[in-house]
């Protein structure tokens, strides 16, 4: 399974990426926003510095406004000639799916967004998406369960042989991580606390302090 951080803050891609387990960034409008970006001109230059931190070869996902067929389009030809990292974000709307289709004829790779039904899903990967993103957070918000429609997808895309990557998306937890690991998801993308809880067992840290003990005493 991938992993990709999903901020526009550089400093924690950095810290991600220095790990050396980064495989790429999602970002959107209101994670730019929050980093103080805006303006199109400083949007497209953070993108570009983004891609410049996490080298050639790691995707990362760069979100569209528009919500009409040929302003998804305009837009999209836009992100994708940045750099060749780029791979669009489009939203799961009629206008979003046609727009992916045009993508996929064109070459343009798609991270296909804010997805929570598997019916959807299956809209994406016929439209050519190179990612789908569940958003199991927000579905957990809901009382339902987001892992499940993670396993539902993943189900289906094997019987179908559809090849769009199945990208778990809206992350909250460590233990996120590892559901969407074990329900079949080929990326996960989440902010970079959770990516290190991944390291925290209490019992590593008392294995730690033993093993350093031991060796102050038996070294003065």
């Amino acid at each position: 399974m991938l992993f990709f951080i999903d901020t526009a803050n550089l400093d924690h891609i950095r810290e991600a990426a220095e790990l050396g387990i980064l495989d790429g960034v999602t970002t959107n409008p209101s994670l730019m926003a929050k980093e103080g970006i805006s303006g199109e001109k400083n949007i497209l230059k953070h993108y570009r510095t983004i891609c410049d931190i996490v080298g050639e070869g790691r995707d990362v996902s760069a979100e569209v406004i528009s919500t009409d067929f040929k302003g998804i389009v305009s837009e999209g030809k836009k992100l994708a000639e940045i750099h060749p990292n780029i791979v669009v974000k489009v939203p799961m709307i009629k206008e979003g799916v046609k727009a992916i289709s045009n993508f996929t004829e064109i070459g343009i790779r798609t991270n296909c967004t804010l997805v929570f039904s598997a019916g959807q899903a299956i809209l994406a990967a016929k439209a050519g998406a190179t990612y789908l993103s569940p958003f199991i957070g927000r579905i957990d918000d809901t009382n339902w369960d987001g892992m499940a429609l993670i396993k539902e997808i993943n189900k289906i895309y094997t019987i179908q042989g559809y090849e769009t990557a199945i990208l778990a998306a809206s992350i909250r937890s460590p233990l996120h991580i590892v559901q969407a690991a074990k329900a079949g998801a080929d990326v996960v993308t989440c902010p970079l606390n959770a990516i290190m809880g991944l390291f925290q067992h209490p019992l590593t840290d008392i294995g730690l302090e033993k093993f350093l003990a031991d060796y102050r005493k038996a070294n003065g």
